[in-house]
């Protein structure tokens, strides 16, 4: 690849969630903030809401890494588009709880209580995070809620952090989960990155990365990342990967907008909402004549 081209440590661009490339911009910090202040005082349901690629799934293992420093006891459930027992026996997995090969909900639910209960005594609180919980089917969030109904007298026995996409919020106002809603009391959303932070963004994970030369990005590049990418985090990523392996192509050590529109073009996902807008403002020729 290019690291020794460029003169990094390791690939600085990848999208998978590692939480040493964590940047710091207003909205994921301040809902970073947000998380660690309602964890600490004993609130029951958080939620934080971001379109796709915009870092939840970075955000939660932040936000889980802090706390494991921190006294508490974390449970993260990837992906709950699962029934009320196939949840309830993934977060007593997560917990480490031992249960008989067969039991019903009723005697799962007894063992999830007396371990809160047991963590509790042992001044250990218990955060279980859900990422993707748009797809959590309505029972399953009920089941949810009735999980967390276990409380002393100033805190909740158990906290629980939902992300998910928009659509979370249209399945929460579902009036069969309204007392759910009605206990969500802290909430957070991840915007996309502005021109100005995408500049930012790429000098940090490179710095991450080991870069320690020259600025790489020209501004055209910045620019034309910014217009491709709306400033997804994840296709910022995959835009600037793809940018570095066309400037390394080329032999050469500063990635402009040319590389950038090589990029483009070899990603579809932006390849085909770029030539949309193209279309729509008339910048292209008609279809036909493509």
């Amino acid at each position: 690849m290019y690291q020794t081209h460029f003169g990094l440590r390791e690939l600085p661009f990848t999208i998978t969630p590692d939480t040493s490339f964590f940047f710091g911009h207003a909205s994921h910090q301040e809902t970073l903030n947000m998380l660690l202040v309602a964890a600490r005082s004993g609130e029951g349901f958080i939620k934080v809401i971001g379109e796709v690629g915009t870092g939840k799934t970075l955000l939660c293992r932040k936000f889980l890494g802090a706390l494991d420093q921190d006294g508490f006891v974390t449970a993260y459930i990837p992906n709950p588009y699962v029934g009320p027992m196939t949840l309830l026996l993934a977060v007593a997995d997560e917990l480490g709880i031992d249960y008989p090969e067969r039991l019903n909900q009723h005697d799962l639910l007894k063992l999830l209580t007396r371990y809160l209960l047991d963590a509790h005594a042992n001044e250990r609180r218990v955060v279980l995070c859900l990422d993707e919980a748009q797809a959590m089917p309505i029972e399953t969030l009920e089941a949810l809620r009735l999980l967390t109904n276990l409380e002393t007298e100033r805190r909740k026995l158990m906290q629980v952090v939902l992300f998910g996409q928009p659509e979370l919020n249209a399945k929460l106002d579902n009036p069969a989960i309204r007392q759910l809603k009605q206990r969500i009391s802290f909430s957070g959303g991840l915007v996309p990155l502005s021109l100005s932070d995408i500049e930012y963004y790429i000098a940090h994970r490179l710095s991450i990365a080991g870069y320690n030369g020259p600025r790489l990005f020209t501004d055209a590049a910045i620019k034309r990342l910014y217009r491709a990418s709306r400033g997804v985090p994840r296709l910022v990523n995959i835009l600037s990967h793809k940018a570095l392996m066309a400037a390394f192509g080329e032999g050469v050590h500063e990635v402009d907008a040319r590389n950038v529109k090589m990029a483009v073009r070899d990603t579809e996902s932006v390849h085909g909402a770029w030539l949309q807008r193209m279309r729509l403002t008339k910048w292209l020729v008609p279809r036909a004549r493509i």
